[in-house]
């Protein structure tokens, strides 16, 4: 059994998929990533169907979408326990997988294991942590889990929860069950809010070109966009108030917190490579979603815009190191893929029977014997959108506004085809997907082939009095903090 192929899945908080070095990002350091990159296989086009944490790490786990279990919303794992579905480590551990897990989880209640045999949480990092007050303080910053502006790190890198999730995973790899095969999930909670990476980190990117936030014909000025847009963004942060010498800030700290899990990456495969584990492991490495980072005056999460659901997909399959001419290893992809893949290819791995999903194998893209998805119709609460190999339609379900882009020749969604005539063919037809979607729902705001909003999104003053800068502090017994 032991011969059975390992599977290592790494998961980010909050990372866009515009912030690996070797996918085009000039400004960013990644060096591991850009490791997996060049010794692997890249999904360009890999998307986050509820950019929410929740419901995109129930997708992660059960291969099934909002659109199939309801769950497109913050509501807790522990809702419905027993008609939650089969899980991955649930199933790998019944066919005969050592199955752990490391960092932010999200679940409900907070140490269900869902099928683990064993988990460890940021809170564990805590209660170690206040156990050894000489060694710092974490996030004694008194910036919270939402607010978006530059901060440093109270304890150094060696101590900051960053590290101790590769430690307490390289922890496992030297003291596993070597007769049985595993999967470990690596879940790392940054680059989340807040941006408090180690100085080291924030100082690599002094003088460096940190981008420009992006802005459309539709969001040039941020009084022009409608507030169901905007509505998350006045909840959680103030991001779309900022000046722009005040967004590169925030966009340095954001990037000091990917490099500091890079480089800590660098830990967990050097041990790998000394244990001769990249010989029989794939690593696969995602988000659950992006950030928005100011684009289109917006922050964080929950709309299908670029910077927040378009995340990163790399897969490494097992070979050893130096194992760099072996092309049937490597390669790009341009095939539309979700999270919803991950179940498919981690029991296709493993050789374990597939439950219901709604997702594809993506060693099946990597060697061309399945067609890539037509669509991909995303859903997070009352935001809605499809996206095409040319196009994306969004739906707005508060206000009922509209947006459309030919993503082919605007991948930043900068020009808005609504209005202009352009495209009316597939304008219709997306618009349809999403009527007919909503419809499977149960609900009643589509007529005929369009989707129309029954709901009215708050205005700025009403959303601010909910902002959640905080959230919870760092005393509080729970599993998120970042």
């Amino acid at each position: 059994m032991a011969d059975r192929p390992n599977i290592l899945l790494i998961t980010t908080d909050q990372q866009r998929f515009d912030t690996i070095s070797a996918l085009g990002n000039d400004t960013i350091y990644t060096p591991h990533l850009d490791w997996l990159v060049r010794n692997g296989w890249h999904f360009n086009r890999c998307y986050s169907a509820a950019p929410i944490c929740v419901p995109a790490r129930h997708t992660i786990m059960t291969g099934l979408d909002g659109q199939t279990t309801g769950r497109h919303h913050m509501g807790g794992w522990g809702d419905e326990p027993s008609a939650l579905h089969p899980t991955i480590p649930g199933l790998l551990t019944q066919n005969g997988y050592q199955t752990h897990a490391y960092g932010k989880m999200h679940f409900n209640p907070m140490r269900a294991h869902f099928g683990f045999e064993h988990i460890e949480l940021p809170a564990d990092y805590m209660r170690t942590m206040a156990k050894h007050p000489e060694l710092g303080i974490p996030m004694d910053h008194g910036i919270g889990q939402n607010e978006s502006v530059p901060v440093f790190s109270t304890v150094p890198d060696s101590h900051s929860l960053t590290h101790w999730t590769v430690d307490r995973s390289i922890n496992f790899l030297e003291t596993r069950d070597e007769s049985r095969p595993f999967f470990m999930w690596t879940s790392f909670t940054k680059p989340h809010a807040p941006y408090d990476c180690s100085k080291e980190y924030w100082d690599l990117y002094d003088g460096a070109p940190i981008p420009d936030a992006v802005f459309g014909d539709w969001s040039e000025k941020a009084e022009d966009i409608p507030d169901g847009w905007l509505e998350s963004t006045w909840m959680l942060n103030n991001t779309g108030e900022l000046p722009e010498h005040k967004r590169k800030a925030m966009k340095r700290a954001y990037y000091g917190c990917i490099s500091q899990v890079d480089y800590n990456l660098g830990l967990l495969f050097a041990r790998m490579n000394e244990m001769k584990l990249l010989e029989n492991t794939w690593i696969i490495f995602t988000a659950d979603h992006g950030d928005m980072l100011g684009d289109h005056h917006m922050g964080a999460k929950h709309c299908h815009l670029e910077g927040s659901s378009h995340i990163p997909m790399l897969i490494r399959p097992p070979g050893p190191l130096w194992d760099i001419d072996n092309e049937q290893r490597q390669g790009g992809s341009d095939a539309i893929c979700c999270l919803a893949d991950i179940l498919p290819t981690c029991l296709g791995i493993a050789g374990v029977e597939l439950p219901e999903h709604d997702g594809q194998d993506l060693r099946h893209l990597m060697d061309q014997s399945s067609d890539a998805r037509e669509h991909l119709y995303c859903r997070c609460q009352e935001y809605h959108a499809v996206i095409t190999a040319t196009h994306k339609y969004h739906f707005m379900g508060l206000g009922g506004d509209e947006l459309f882009f030919d993503i082919s020749q605007d991948p930043m969604e900068q020009r808005n085809l609504i209005g202009t005539g352009e495209a009316e063919e597939e304008l219709n037809r997306l618009r349809a997907i999403v009527a007919e979607n909503i419809r499977e729902q149960g609900e009643d705001n589509a007529d005929g082939d369009k989707p129309v909003s029954k709901k009215e999104p708050r205005d700025k003053a009403s959303a601010h009095r909910t902002l959640m800068p905080g959230h919870h502090s760092r005393l509080f017994p729970c599993d998120v903090l970042h």
